[in-house]
C-alpha cells in the first residue's frame, strides 16, 4: 500500500467538481516514447533463529532494516509522528505493510532488463543489512506458519483505521493486512482508448497471472486448501472496494466512469498536520460538497483524492497508471517475469490487440466464474470455450513473446526482453503453478515440516 512522501499541503487549491478529477486522470495519457514499468513487491522478514516475524523494534526488527538501508545505502527516510516507516531514492521508495512486510516500489523504468537488475540490486542491500542481524526475507502470497496473533503491527496510522473498519466490511479483511505479499506491476497508457483497452484486457486476463505465480498454499502451518490463498482472502474483504469491476467492460466506459466508482467508495481517512483522520464510511462526494462530518465546511485537495484511490483495491486499479493487482509475491526470477508478462501484453498495439480478440467474448459471469475457481484450480480451471486456463495461459505467452520480442529492448548483452518469460514456459508446460510445486516439496521432501520452506525458498 501506499506511503506518502509528503504531507498534504493544506493551503493547496481545492477540488472545484467532477470535471477536474477526469482531467487529472487524462493528465497520466503518454506519448509510448514515454511508456515505463513500475515494479512492486512485498515479501516477509523473519529471524533465522526462530522463525518469528519481524517486529517494528528491536535489535533484529524492521527497524533496524530502515535504519540499515538508510544509513549504508544513502536511502532518505520517510516517518511518521517519530516513527521511521519508509524510504526514498531515485523514485525507488521502500515501505510496510500493516504486518511488516517489506516493499520494494520500484522507480518508473524503460525496459525490463532495468527492472530486474533494480530488484537485484535491492535484495543485495538487503542481503547485507539482515545478515549480520540473522534476519532473512521470505517471498510467498501467505505467511505460512504465523498466526494473526504472532504477527506485529506497524506503526502506521492509516493501518489503525483500515484494521478496525475491515471488521465492518469482510471476514478476511484483516488477514489480507497482516498475513498477504503480492507483485505488482504498473503500467501506463497513451490515450483514454488505449487505457480502456488495456484496463479490459488486464481485467479479464488476472486471473490467469493469478494462476501463474500462484504461491500461497500455506497457512498456519499446514496446506489451506487453496493454490493462491492471497487469492481466496480478497473475494471476502471489502466488497465496496475490491473484484473484477463489471464496469470497466460496458459501453461509454472511460475516466469519468471510474471518478463516479471511486467517489463512490466509502473513505477510509484524511490526512491532515500529519495526523490520519477517521473517515471510514464516509463519502468523499460530502467531502467534496464541503459536507464531511470530521471537517465541517472543508473541501478536498487533489492530494486528497490521491490518497483515497490509494484505498481502492480491485484486480486491476486505475491511477494515472494501470496497476496489475491480481497476483502472489515469489522468488526474484518470478517477480521479473511477472513485469515482463503484462509488459509484452500490453505495451505492444499488436500484441494488445492479439490479447482482446481472445478475451472479448467472455460474458461478466465467466470472467467471475474463472476468478473463483482459480484460487483452488489454478491452470486446471476452465475458461470458456471448454479449454483450461493452463491451454489459454500457453496462447497468451505466445503473445506476450511476440510483444517483447517487437519492443525490441535489448540488454548490455544483447538479449531482449523474452528470456524473462523462461520461468512461465515451465510453469505452463508441466501444468504445475508454484504453489503445486511447493505442496508436492511438502508432502514428498519435506515430511510435513514446513519450517523447510524458508530455508527452501529465502531470498
Amino acid at each position: 500500500m501506499t506511503t506518502p512522501t509528503k504531507d498534504i499541503d493544506e493551503t493547496a487549491p481545492r477540488i472545484s467538481g467532477k470535471t477536474e478529477l477526469v482531467e487529472w486522470f487524462e493528465a497520466g495519457c503518454k506519448p509510448k516514447t514515454d511508456w515505463r514499468i513500475g515494479t512492486e513487491h512485498e515479501k516477509f522478514g523473519f529471524t533465522w533463529k526462530d522463525l518469528k516475524p519481524l517486529p517494528y523494534d528491536g535489535d533484529a526488527s524492521i527497524l533496524a532494516m530502515l535504519e540499515g538501508l538508510r544509513d549504508t545505502f544513502d536511502w532518505a527516510p520517510i516517518e511518521e509522528n517519530g516513527y521511521l516507516i519508509g524510504l526514498k531514492k531515485g523514485g525507488a521508495s521502500v515501505s510496510l505493510e500493516p504486518g511488516g512486510q517489506f516493499e520494494l516500489s520500484g522507480a518508473p523504468l524503460e525496459h525490463i532488463h532495468e527492472t530486474c537488475n533494480e530488484v537485484g540490486q535491492h535484495l543485495e542491500e538487503v542481503r547485507q543489512i539482515a545478515d549480520p542481524l540473522g534476519i532473512g526475507f521470505i517471498g510467498l502470497g501467505a505467511s505460512p506458519i504465523w498466526s494473526m496473533e504472532e504477527t506485529p503491527i506497524m506503526p502506521k496510522g492509516r493501518y489503525k483505521i483500515m484494521r478496525a473498519y475491515m471488521e465492518k466490511v469482510g471476514r478476511l479483511g484483516r488477514q489480507m493486512m497482516f498475513r498477504t505479499c503480492t507483485v505488482q506491476s504498473n503500467l501506463d497508457f497513451g490515450s483514454e482508448a488505449d487505457m480502456v483497452k488495456k484496463f479490459r484486457v488486464s481485467l479479464a486476463l488476472q486471473p490467469l497471472g493469478t494462476a501463474l505465480f500462484a504461491n500461497s498454499p500455506f497457512l498456519d502451518g499446514r496446506p489451506n486448501g487453496f493454490l493462491s490463498y492471497r487469492s481466496q482472502i480478497w473475494t471476502d474483504t471489502d466488497p465496496d472496494r475490491t473484484g473484477m469491476l463489471p464496469f470497466v467492460f460496458e459501453d461509454g466506459f472511460g475516466f469519468e466512469r471510474y471518478v463516479d466508482y471511486a467517489l463512490d467508495v466509502p473513505m477510509y481517512f484524511v490526512r491532515r498536520g500529519g495526523t490520519y483522520l477517521d473517515a471510514s464510511g464516509l463519502s468523499f462526494r460530502d467531502f467534496m460538497d464541503g459536507n464531511l462530518s470530521i471537517l465541517p465546511g472543508e473541501r478536498p485537495a487533489i492530494d486528497d483524492f490521491e490518497d483515497h484511490l490509494s484505498t481502492i483495491f480491485p484486480e486491476v486499479r486505475l491511477k494515472r497508471f494501470l496497476e496489475m493487482r491480481g497476483s502472489d509475491s515469489g522468488p526474484w526470477s518470478r517477480l521479473c517475469a511477472f513485469s515482463a508478462f503484462w509488459t509484452g501484453l500490453l505495451y505492444d498495439d499488436a500484441a494488445l490487440e492479439a490479447a482482446w480478440e481472445l478475451v472479448k467474448d467472455w460474458t461478466e459471469g465467466e470472467r467471475e466464474a474463472l476468478r473463483q475457481s482459480v484460487r483452488t484450480l489454478g491452470l486446471n480451471a476452465p475458461v470458456p470455450g471448454g479449454r483450461t486456463l493452463q491451454d489459454l495461459g500457453k496462447d497468451v505467452l505466445v503473445i506476450a513473446r511476440q510483444g517483447l520480442r517487437a519492443r525490441a529492448k535489448l540488454s548490455v548483452s544483447g538479449d531482449d526482453e523474452t528470456g524473462f518469460l523462461h520461468e512461465l514456459d515451465q510453469t505452463l508446460a508441466s501444468g504445475l503453478t508454484p504453489a503445486d510445486v511447493l505442496l508436492k516439496k511438502y508432502s514428498e521432501l519435506w515430511n510435513g515440516d514446513l519450517t523447510e520452506i524458508f530455508k527452501d525458498q529465502a531470498y
